[in-house]
């Protein structure tokens, strides 16, 4: 932390959007004392979303994009893909040339923004995901022609303030938002129909849920701890003629593993359709 902290000190931040996303990395930042709230600037065309973001982090807000960036060293771009065009344009002429570009904005790729803000600006693409709302996000990072090692160390310890990060090629990214990016959609959709599994077995519906999301998160911490594969973990939990054996065999029959592939190919797929790509 200490060394993440040494890395953004002293620089001004900009974030173009102030929405969820923009707020979690704001609210991360702050909170994990890598950046002084002075530091940071948010730009937002909402009034209301601008108070909330005054509000809830103290940092200041303004309406103006060109304003937030005129001076920064790191710009966050916050922003949904359709407006990234419009944005660009706006800050192509003030955005110092030696300012680190962040996007996070699904299926924009680092050359689309290179090619607005000019040769040689640098930029990484980063695809987080949902759960950076609290600290316990997954994003993956990719480097731009002219961005640096450096560069991809210090977006790390940005996103990494708000969850883990890995860092991959960026032909890989469509994947990602296949995989991560989606992940929390289908895991919500999982925990839902085991609630609604716990309410048909006799629970009430607030037990069904609280039971079926821990057992979700600490499954999946189990997994993160690295000292097992998740087949051994099922292994471990699966007795010869026992209950999980018993609901193991219905999943395999019903093909969940295979539809549970199709949905992160079918994400895949989507994903490079609204980048232009096939």
């Amino acid at each position: 932390m200490e060394e993440e902290k040494r890395m953004l000190k002293g620089k001004r931040i900009a974030v173009i959007g102030g929405g969820k996303m923009g707020g979690a990395l704001i609210g991360g930042l702050i909170s994990g004392g890598l950046v002084e709230t002075k530091a940071l600037k948010v730009a937002d065309n909402d009034e209301k979303q601008r108070g909330e973001i005054v509000r809830a982090f103290g940092v200041e807000a303004v309406a103006d994009n060109r304003e937030a960036v005129r001076e920064a060293d790191v710009v966050i771009l916050a922003v949904k893909p359709q407006n990234m065009t419009e944005v660009l344009a706006e800050l192509a002429a003030v955005v110092m040339p030696s300012a680190l570009v962040i996007s996070i904005a699904a299926g924009i790729s680092t050359a689309f923004i290179e090619e607005r803000l000019g040769k040689g600006a640098r930029v990484v693409r980063v695809m987080p995901n949902m759960p950076a709302l609290i600290g316990e996000g997954a994003a993956a990072i990719a480097a731009g022609a002219s961005a640096t090692e450096a560069d991809a160390k210090l977006v790390r310890s940005i996103f990494d303030a708000v969850g883990i990060t890995v860092e991959v090629k960026e032909t890989l990214m469509d994947a990602i938002t296949g995989l991560s990016g989606s992940g929390p959609g289908y895991a919500f959709f999982i925990i839902e129909a085991f609630t609604d599994a716990g309410v048909q077995v006799g629970l009430d519906r607030e037990t069904a849920l609280r039971l079926s999301a821990q057992s979700f998160f600490g499954a999946a911490k189990l997994c993160l701890l690295g000292e097992k594969p998740p087949a051994e973990l099922r292994a471990m939990v699966t007795s010869p003629g026992g209950t999980t054996l018993a609901g193991l065999k219905v999943l395999e029959e019903g093909r969940l593993r295979e539809t549970l592939i199709s949905a992160v190919e079918a994400a895949t797929r989507r994903s490079a359709e609204l980048g232009g790509r096939k």
